[in-house]
């Protein structure tokens, strides 16, 4: 196994600043449970990998919040990624729920009142089931219908300093949604993937006006996901194209929007667009990184002319779900968005599918490693959430992987600690950087556990 660049070494500036911020991450519909939206939906028209699986009570987060926050406090969290369903809010188009923005409030000042940061996305993939049916994103309805829901969310967060991410990973959404119909809304057009995606900046712009003007300052931004890619032939010249054009449209393209007001794509073979968005200058006070792998991409010569496989150059073995556990790569594009963008980071997702749980430890650990090599070189990563709090359901692939610092019974729902708790736990509270204790080759657990 190759060990991770720097796994093994550590040098006396390997400490967190006072202000960094040690989190956890985790998505309403992927946790709180008995949600109605679009999601439900398409889990009830067989849509998943695995057909007849649903989200139903989740993990009952809804319930046992409390509970939760106090499993956070007690690995060093500091910070605590939420989001609000929208379809609990408007479960019916124009029709608020009161009950549920009373909630929801409760919920964030109870957050506060634990000790943790709240860090509260407004749109998190899912949407109340009349939306796509009444102002679906691909027509301008749509903006105006995101500011109504905007501004009851400025409602529920005024006063309460926390840190605002309009949407969380617009380009996934836009790619499953209106490229592939893999996710809701199941749209497989590239016009109306652009028409779309512009739709979604405006979105944003409505969003951050609703705030600024019921909360005052705040910090507002969005989470991106964004991949290394990287040329699946290193002789052939498409392949290179292709890597270069996936990480200009995948990775910045929408960022470049919010800071210029010029939406500009080219995805050769999918879709293209070049839209001007009101009011979209300056509009991130910081970017969320969400960062998991790297992917490399093969030209084809039949539509949609790119293939994507998730290689092993180093040895390391895939994580569950099946990507390359490349942390080199967190470095590289966290100095991309300093070098590209100016602005502070975020990390606002990361994490590794471990089912077995003897693999966690060391890939924070090379995850943490990397993170503070780019902030010597100068990049403002303010904080760090760990994708995920606890396991929950991971969208298409359901109740497979294990994303949780907790793991969860899905029976019994009850809570436990995984080996990386006492590890992030060390880190968050010494705030310096050290190796796991012992620095086991990853697999060693899983081998056992096999006989």
């Amino acid at each position: 196994m190759a060990p991770y660049r720097g796994a093994d070494m550590h040098q006396q500036g390997d400490v967190f600043p006072g202000s960094f911020l040690f989190g956890v991450a985790t998505a309403a519909y992927q946790v709180e449970g008995n949600i109605e939206n679009d999601w439900a939906e398409w889990e009830r028209q067989g849509k998943l990998k695995q057909p007849g699986m649903r989200c139903g009570r989740g993990v009952d987060h809804w319930n046992r919040y409390v509970e939760d926050y106090a499993l956070a406090r007690s690995v060093g969290a500091r910070a605590f990624r939420m989001s609000l369903e929208w379809a609990r809010i408007e479960p019916t188009r124009g029709r608020m729920d009161e009950a549920a923005i009373d909630a929801y409030r409760q919920r964030l000042v109870r957050m506060k009142e634990a000790g943790l940061r709240p860090v509260v996305t407004l749109h998190h993939f899912t949407h109340p089931t009349w939306f796509h049916r009444e102002t679906p994103w691909h027509l301008p309805e749509s903006v105006p219908t995101f500011r109504a829901y905007a501004r009851v969310c400025a409602r529920i967060l005024e006063g309460l300093d926390a840190l605002v991410v309009t949407l969380n990973e617009p380009m996934v959404l836009l790619l499953g949604g209106y490229l592939r119909g893999l996710i809701p809304p199941g749209i497989a057009d590239g016009g109306l993937a652009m028409a779309a995606l512009g739709n979604i900046a405006r979105a944003h712009v409505a969003a951050r006006e609703e705030l600024l003007a019921r909360c005052g300052r705040v910090e507002l931004g969005i989470s991106q996901n964004m991949l290394v890619f990287a040329p699946d032939r290193a002789w052939h010249p498409l392949d290179h194209a292709l890597t270069r054009l996936a990480g200009q449209a995948y990775n910045h393209a929408f960022v470049e929007a919010l800071l210029t007001g010029e939406l500009r794509v080219n995805m050769p073979g999918l879709a293209s667009t070049r839209q001007t968005i009101a009011g979209a200058r300056d509009s991130l006070d910081y970017l969320g990184v969400n960062y998991y792998t790297r992917t490399h991409l093969r030209f084809t010569a039949r539509p949609p002319f790119v293939a994507m496989a998730y290689r092993d150059p180093f040895g390391r073995g895939h994580t569950d779900i099946g990507w390359e556990q490349y942390p080199e790569g967190f470095g590289k594009l966290l100095r991309e968005v300093k070098s590209r963008h100016g602005l502070p980071v975020w990390v606002t997702e990361n994490g590794i599918d471990d089912r077995v749980g003897d693999r966690r430890a060391l890939y924070l650990h090379g995850h943490w490693t990397q993170l503070l090599d780019a902030m010597r070189n100068g990049v403002d990563v303010r904080g760090y959430l760990h994708w995920s709090l606890m396991d929950n359901f991971e969208w298409l692939d359901g109740w497979g992987p294990r994303f949780g610092l907790f793991a969860v019974d899905f029976e019994t729902l009850e809570r436990r600690e995984t080996p990386a708790c006492a590890y992030f736990r060390e880190v968050a509270e010494g705030r310096r950087l050290v190796a796991p204790s012992p620095l086991a080759e990853p697999g060693a657990a899983r081998l056992a556990a096999a006989g």
